[in-house]
């Protein structure tokens, strides 16, 4: 790229600047730039606080740094050296690679241009020399050591040169083919997403959002909504075969996400693919919240949504039990109402199956990272003032445990090339978000992510308003967890790691399998039986170390659906004729799936 090629470049920058500052302005004058719940928000991904503690929490390994320091001096000189006899035109060589798996430097120019090869690799050098600083940190206690890991490798992924618009030759190739066009097709991207933005959090678009119409091409499986509460509508699918399973099957999704992700079309459909097994499907779809319900918690979600939906669900399927499954938050929920109702002598649940549920959370994961002594008043405060904590705050938070593949690559494209992002329904499902009552919020952040207590028996304390007669509040004890149990988790997933996942089996009593999937937290759970792309593992030994149950384990290709329906058939009772929804007296059909709470956007 010659010298003229660059002007034309910056050109076409300054050609449509004072636009793009001009829309800034218009659109941060409609704001208030002094919302003390954005300031608040912002805190949250501010790693300023954690850095000033670092100074009595760490030790410096000095030979340690220093050697890492006269490797990079000696790198850094070896790189000077290939690039003078690169802009000479001799052959160079490269004295740093980027991981086989990075696919940020993938266009040609990065290896054949001087300039863009000198920018990669002298980004490569100091981004190596930070990660051995820290590793020459040694870190009081654990937390401390893993929030600086994150947040320097956050830091190190953004001032990539690939995200600026003269250090990244795709962009400057898209600039000079397009005219200067399409960097101003990325402003306006910029100032779509940035209006559709909270304060407290940029919400950046993934996929095209006019692909996709809930109800139409996403949650079409056929059902009726026959009942619904301030918090959940209780949709009952049609079935698919003349007859099914005598024990109903109740899905409870997690509450800080849209249901539809287990109904994202008829080929990846885990409500299809459990109809077609022959079971009766009903589904929890949860509200969208807003500040009205700011006082509803934990335990009210527990109250008006699985037991309430058990109600529902025995009295239209005319059956003293049904099987629960829980997919992450709502895993969790699960397994609280299972050791709840337990307790008390209720046996409505005949098995429980956790897909991707933490129950001890102990090791929960990077999502631990934005938590410290600091930060989470500052979480509390953002919520107590919204009356719910936003769930385009949390979206941020998840996108930035894989910020180069969620968040970075789009900033990229959206912005910096000016094109739309390629339809996906993952991912359209991912950006539809959903609030969280502060009161659930806060109640569930302490007694998990913070104080950990599920795992000790007796130290979480529900709530039993319905029952004058039976204790007031009820001890939470896991072992009173003695149905049989199915856990599944999967090896990629950042959000809840397998390994942690496996730690919950030896708190419940019932007769315990798992199974760990291929791929991620979503990928690895919608995996459908025909065309499904990874494998699971099976060990029917359960030691306590994850690590000796793995490498026991059997690698079987595809979908772990069948080992689940088959395990599923073993709880589910005998055939009997298949139940149309909507036709009980006392539950008649309200209106058609998905329902009208899924639909509350933000």
């Amino acid at each position: 790229m010659g010298h003229n090629e660059h002007e034309e470049i910056l050109q076409s920058i300054n050609k449509y600047s004072q636009v793009f500052n001009a829309m800034v302005q218009d659109i941060l004058s409609k704001q208030d730039a002094h919302d003390p719940a954005a300031s608040a928000a912002v805190s949250m991904f501010n790693p300023n606080k954690l850095i000033s503690l670092m100074s009595d929490k760490v030790e410096i390994d000095s030979a340690k740094l220093l050697q890492s320091q006269i490797k990079f001096m000696e790198k850094q000189s070896g790189l000077w050296q290939q690039a003078s006899r690169a802009m000479m035109g001799e052959t160079a060589h490269s004295v740093i690679h980027e991981d086989r798996s990075d696919r940020r430097f993938s266009h040609n120019e990065w290896e054949v241009n001087p300039v863009f090869s000198y920018l990669k690799q002298a980004y490569l050098l100091n981004s190596e020399m930070l990660e051995n600083m820290v590793d020459a940190m040694e870190f009081k206690d654990t937390k401390t050591a893993e929030q600086i890991k994150f947040y320097t490798r956050q830091y190190i992924n953004s001032v990539s040169p690939t995200n600026y618009v003269l250090t990244n030759p795709e962009v400057c190739e898209d600039i000079l083919k397009s005219k200067g066009e399409s960097i101003l097709k990325g402003m306006q991207n910029f100032m779509a997403d940035l209006e559709q933005s909270p304060l407290e959090a940029f919400k950046m678009t993934q996929t095209d959002p006019d692909a996709f119409t809930v109800g139409e091409n996403l949650a079409i499986t056929p059902g009726e909504v026959v009942f619904k509460n301030d918090l959940i509508e209780l949709i009952h699918y049609y079935p698919t075969v003349e007859k099914t399973n005598s024990l109903p099957f109740l899905f409870v999704p997690p509450f800080i996400n849209k249901y539809y992700v287990l109904d994202l079309d008829e080929k990846k459909s885990a409500v299809k693919a459990l109809l077609d097994a022959g079971n009766d499907v009903f589904m929890i779809s949860w509200v969208n919240p807003d500040a009205n319900l700011a006082g509803i918690d934990f335990t009210q979600y527990m109250h008006q949504g699985p037991i309430a939906a058990l109600d529902v669900v025995c009295a239209i399927a005319r059956s003293t039990q049904v099987n629960l499954t829980g997919f992450c938050v709502g895993g969790t929920l699960c397994s609280v109402t299972t050791a709840y109702l337990r307790k008390l002598g209720d046996t409505r649940i005949a098995s429980l199956t956790l897909l991707t549920t933490l129950l001890d959370f102990a090791e929960p994961g990077e999502i631990g990272n934005y938590l410290s002594e600091d930060m989470l008043p500052i979480i509390e405060k953002n919520a107590d003032m919204k009356g719910v904590f936003d769930g385009r705050i949390l979206g941020l938070s998840f996108s930035l445990l894989r910020e180069n593949s969620l968040f970075w690559s789009f900033f990229i494209k959206n912005y910096l090339q000016g094109k739309d992002p390629a339809p996906f329904d993952i991912l359209y499902w991912n950006s539809d978000s959903t609030n969280i009552p502060a009161a659930c919020f806060k109640q569930y952040l302490h007694n998990t992510y913070w104080d950990n207590k599920l795992k000790d028996p007796g130290a979480w304390l529900i709530d039993n308003p319905n029952d004058a007669t039976a204790p007031q509040q009820v001890p939470i004890d896991l072992n009173n967890i003695d149905v049989p149990v199915y856990f599944l988790a999967t090896m990629a997933d950042h959000i809840v790691l397998w390994k942690s996942a496996y730690a919950g089996i030896k708190y419940v009593s019932g007769d315990t399998r798992f199974v760990l999937a291929g791929s991620g937290h979503l990928a690895g759970v919608i995996n459908p039986i025909e065309g499904g792309k990874y494998p699971h593992w099976l060990n029917d030994n359960l030691p306590d170390d994850p690590e000796e149950w793995f490498n026991g384990a059997t690698e079987h290709p595809g979908s772990w659906w069948t080992d689940w329906h088959a395990w599923l058939n073993q709880h589910s009772g005998k055939q009997t004729k298949a139940l149309q929804p909507g036709k009980h007296k006392q539950y008649p059909a309200l209106y058609p799936a998905p329902g009208q709470y899924v639909l509350r956007r933000l």
